[in-house]
């Protein structure tokens, strides 16, 4: 057979090896599949109706939750396509704080759309770019919807903190909740010229026992443990140092064994852990602190001591004073917009584009479908409001109906919205660009 020759069973001659031609088609339509199974597993805990999921680890310890961080996060995926959803899930937790499982709902709907463009013969490069376009449109059109904030609006914040809480777990506890994480952000900041949080300046402490009522808001320093006895009890006008190491003789992080022949080179060792002792003690007295909080031992020994230098480390996340309505209005919204700009294209462009506006309907439908509520007729009546011009009906799974969402002070953060389409959209892209998957298994070479 020539080079570059067509046998009849599908394979394709080149180079003296046999090219399986439909193997890219089978690798990215099980990528696809991968990724919808775990978008389905965790798409019925979307909302303040969503159920939740009860998750049993390896040692039998039994976690109940509906936030699709924390689910996919216990998860045990094998798929390399399935992992990339959980990191997906993460990326947002850490970007947004929120929105997790609409994130994975979201990507699993473009998946299955790219599933039909790709059965109809479009080849994934186009539909790739389509989608990249769509969501360069889809960010323009969340921020023109958008309503500024100002950082000493307490109202507009608590509302959007109440409406982040009503989908957890915790949500009967949200009157509570919500107005402390609001006062602790505001407490590490300065409202005036505020542009990130430092969140290291906010610590949550656990404590077995009691409920959530318990919750408190303290403006200084938990101390878990209690008090020595013969400790000094209370110290006004007092200089606090806080120190994250031992005061204790150093210890490497290898293994080692000092051999000490006699007393001489004993006294050796012992002189010189006293020395650097007191070298410590000389700089803490300098600093002229009178009260001195310790997070190591003091003077005892520890098996490894290991110090970082974060000095110059930043965890901070970004402000963007913005909201948004929620109950499914920016996504039906979205789809509409989308759908008249896909009409302003041409070609293959237009048809994906369009594929890409109805796979974000999937939100709205998955919310009324949770609140019991028929999906059908309940996206067709949003579709016909914000045709109408009613850029904020939403779906208001309290009342079991459609209104305006903004007055019933469901709102949230216009960081989820955007980071929720973008992230969702280039983990699609990834995941459509995939053609062949390869092992370390299988890599082997024969000599």
């Amino acid at each position: 057979m020539p080079e570059g020759g067509a046998a009849a069973n599908g394979y394709k001659y080149k180079g003296g090896a046999y090219v399986d031609r439909d193997k890219p088609a089978q690798i990215r339509f099980s990528n696809i599949s991968a990724g919808k199974a775990v978008a389905d597993a965790i798409r019925t805990s979307l909302g303040p109706k969503g159920m939740d999921k009860m998750i049993q680890d390896g040692k039998g310890d039994v976690t109940i939750t509906n936030d699709g961080a924390t689910i996919l996060k216990q998860m045990q995926v094998l798929h390399p396509a399935a992992k990339m959803m959980v990191e997906l899930s993460k990326a947002q937790d850490i970007e947004a704080g929120d929105g997790t499982t609409s994130v994975v709902v979201i990507a699993g709907a473009l998946l299955d759309a790219c599933a039909k463009l790709l059965q109809k013969g479009i080849h994934p490069t186009i539909i790739s770019e389509s989608f990249q376009k769509a969501v360069d449109k889809g960010v323009e059109i969340l921020t023109s919807m958008s309503q500024p904030v100002q950082l000493s609006d307490r109202e507009t914040l608590l509302n959007s903190a109440t409406t982040s809480l009503c989908s957890k777990v915790v949500s009967q506890y949200s009157s509570l909740l919500a107005p402390m994480s609001v006062d602790a952000v505001m407490r590490v900041i300065d409202p005036a010229t505020a542009t990130s949080v430092d969140l290291r300046n906010i610590c949550i402490i656990k404590k077995l026992g009691g409920t959530i009522d318990d919750c408190e808001l303290v403006d200084g320093l938990v101390l878990t443990q209690r008090v020595v006895n013969t400790g000094v009890s209370r110290v006004e006008k007092a200089k606090i140092g806080l120190i994250q190491f031992c005061l204790s003789p150093p210890k490497t992080d290898m293994d080692n064994q000092i051999v000490v022949s006699d007393y001489v080179q004993m006294d050796r060792v012992l002189r010189e852990e006293r020395a650097y002792i007191l070298n410590l003690i000389k700089q803490i007295k300098k600093a002229g602190c009178t009260v001195l909080l310790i997070q190591k031992s003091i003077l005892r020994y520890k098996i490894t001591t290991e110090l970082q230098d974060t000095g110059t480390a930043k965890f901070t996340k970004d402000v963007l004073k913005a909201l948004i309505a929620g109950g499914g209005a920016p996504e039906i919204e979205l789809a509409l917009r989308l759908a008249e700009y896909s009409r302003s294209l041409a070609g293959m462009e237009a048809y994906c584009v369009r594929a890409y506006a109805d796979a974000l309907e999937v939100i709205p439908s998955t919310l009324a479908e949770n609140a019991g509520l028929n999906p059908i007729s309940t996206v067709t009546e949003l579709r016909n409001r914000h045709a109408q011009g009613e850029k904020t009906a939403g779906i208001n799974v309290r009342k079991g109906g459609i209104s305006n969402i903004l007055e019933e002070l469901v709102v949230q953060p216009l960081l989820v919205s955007i980071s929720a389409l973008t992230f969702a959209t280039e983990t699609v892209r990834s995941i459509l660009k995939i053609d062949d998957l390869v092992s370390d298994l299988l890599c082997v070479m024969s000599i």
